[in-house]
């Protein structure tokens, strides 16, 4: 994919974070956080998986 995905669900932070309620997102669930940080064991087809497991 072409454009970075950022979910409060994948960010390196989610399980001690206190501001995942209340960052913005835009229309596509993109978070707009400044702490965001990827947790890079989690691989893009995982992403993917879960993304359609859910629509």
């Amino acid at each position: 994919m072409g454009t970075e995905k950022k979910y409060c669900a994948i960010c390196a932070w989610r399980g001690s974070c206190q501001k995942k309620f209340s960052v913005s997102t835009d229309a596509s669930g993109y978070v707009h956080c400044p702490d965001y940080s990827r947790d890079m064991s989690i691989k893009d087809q995982d992403i993917d998986a879960a993304v359609k497991k859910d629509q």
